[in-house]
């Protein structure tokens, strides 16, 4: 069954050759690009029906590590100070809705940080892929780090993709995606970037 995107968050799918382009374009590691689900990803078909559904990918530089985990910490530990300072204003904000907190979700996780990144329970792990994520009264929402290999032009290049899934339990959760839609594709972007700029830990 093929993803529908969600009424307020649709993002058109990039084909393959604007990937291959890419490659040629100037500072091509630093570009961040928004494409469909990878079909490889476990949470591509996780929901039938997702009221946000979103991929972004970067361009690793051939030295990079290959261990998803070890990616997804890297990007969600280099965030800007600028996210955190939004983190604290959404959890303001949804505290009183029941919606659970960035403080909440690490005091959860505190007995076990090896199970978590950052303030993420971590769901599945694969050569190729971590899949993070957290349920909650409102709403199920999953984060994929995915290393994917393409053909291109030039050769094989590695690219690492982020993908979210959330599926929404009632009108609450439904209004909460919709709020933070823009800041949470704002927050994706900028972190892939800000990780491929500080450099990404290498072999």
């Amino acid at each position: 069954m093929e993803l529908r995107r969600d009424r307020s968050e649709v993002t058109p799918s990039l084909p393959d050759p604007f990937l291959t382009q890419h490659l040629l374009m100037p500072n091509a590691h630093l570009s961040v690009l928004s494409v469909a689900l990878p079909p490889e990803s476990g949470v591509a078909r996780l929901y039938d029906a997702p009221d946000l559904a979103d991929a972004y990918a970067v361009r690793l530089p051939d030295n990079a590590i290959d261990d998803p985990e070890l990616l997804a910490r890297f990007v969600f530990a280099h965030q800007a100070e600028w996210v955190a300072k939004l983190m604290g204003l959404r959890d303001a904000l949804v505290a009183r809705f029941g919606i659970k907190t960035s403080k909440q979700l690490r005091a959860a996780g505190s007995h076990d940080a090896r199970e978590r990144v950052d303030v993420f329970r971590i769901y599945t792990r694969s050569a190729r892929e971590i899949i993070l994520g957290e349920n909650d009264s409102h709403l199920d929402f999953r984060v994929s780090v995915l290393q994917q290999t393409r053909d291109t032009r030039e050769g094989s290049a590695r690219y690492l993709i982020l993908s979210t899934v959330v599926h929404c339990h009632n009108g609450l959760g439904r209004f909460y995606i919709l709020a933070i839609a823009p800041f949470h594709r704002l927050v994706v972007r900028s972190s892939l970037r800000r990780a491929a700029r500080i450099g990404w830990p290498t072999a």
